[in-house]
């Protein structure tokens, strides 16, 4: 038997409970759905309303605004994004980039370098130029020898580079137990570039305290060779810890990279400009630097024939 189908409900209908005689109303009534309906037409219709402003518009128009409204960010996100690091992008993504009009050019290196193929190293080129000096890590502290400095730095003077070797320098160590055990570990030669003390961190050390610090290292170590060490550090290190008369009379390493142009106004010998270098003879990238000035001028820097009553720093140990 089948159910009969309850009719349309046309009108609201209203209950009333007992005792307190409250109204419920039913579900709507099947007029809802139609004013619904009606509503949303004419929301649609105010919404289309907007996009009457574009359709007075000839669409070539749309087209150069769109454009123009491209162009602006890509120049936008370039100036702000792209310019500031395109540097450091052409040097990891492509080919390094050597700064312009410097003839003198060589490298660092480390155990990072691992392996180094030397006979090769001999016969490549940096921007044109052949690798004319090199600086090698040699200690850190007063326990740590680089575990390739002794075979990197015979190696170099046998491939007829000019050589020099750097102490990384600990702000929260013994200045004067750094520069002696440098001393001990490393015996540079006549023809060699000078000691080189490599500044980067200031520790918990004040201001005063680091420059006092690093001052004691390059007394001790210039004593023991005659000559002014060399001190690497950052730009922006050297304007903020190391800015003072006392350091300017000593040569300067100045790391900078990615930049077209030194931004330090002051006195510097060499600049290490990328550490993302590539040349024959080493896997992977290698710091790369240039000289500032000629390779007589080079040669006229490294330490000078002493004589015959000299004596060399392992023998005063």
């Amino acid at each position: 038997m089948c159910a009969q189908m309850p009719q349309t409900v046309k009108n609201r209908k209203t209950t009333v409970q007992r005792g307190n005689r409250k109204k419920v109303d039913n579900i709507p009534t099947s007029r809802s759905p139609k004013r619904k309906t009606a509503l949303c037409k004419k929301q649609k219709k105010k919404g289309g309303s907007k996009w009457l402003f574009f359709k007075r518009w000839p669409s070539w128009a749309i087209w150069v605004g769109a454009l123009s409204l491209g162009v602006a960010y890509i120049l936008f996100f370039y100036y702000f994004f792209v310019g500031p690091y395109s540097f450091r992008w052409k040097a990891i993504y492509g080919d390094p980039v050597y700064p312009e009009g410097f003839d003198v050019h060589g490298i660092d290196v480390s155990h990072y370098q691992e392996n180094i193929d030397w006979e090769r190293l001999r016969n490549a080129s940096l921007n044109s130029s052949p690798v004319s000096f090199v600086f090698i890590k040699a200690t850190e502290g007063t326990t740590l020898l680089d575990e390739n400095f002794n075979l990197n730095f015979y190696e170099a003077k046998q491939n007829d580079f000019i050589r020099g070797a750097y102490h990384f320098f600990l702000p929260d160590v013994d200045a004067q137990k750094q520069a002696r055990f440098f001393l001990k570990q490393v015996h540079l030669e006549p023809g060699d570039l000078p000691p080189v003390l490599d500044v980067e961190k200031a520790g918990k050390l004040t201001e005063t305290q680091l420059q006092k610090a690093v001052k004691t290292w390059l007394d001790i170590v210039e004593k023991e060779y005659g000559v002014k060490p060399i001190i690497y550090t950052g730009y922006k290190f050297k304007l903020h810890y190391l800015n003072t008369p006392a350091f300017n009379e000593y040569p300067y390493w100045i790391a900078h990279y990615y930049v077209e142009k030194l931004e330090y106004k002051g006195k510097w010998n060499f600049w290490q400009h990328t550490d993302c270098g590539k040349v024959t003879g080493i896997k992977g990238n290698v710091d790369c630097n240039i000289f500032n000035g000629s390779f007589e001028d080079l040669m006229n820097l490294t330490i000078p024939e002493q004589e015959d009553d000299y004596t060399y720093p392992e023998d005063s140990l």
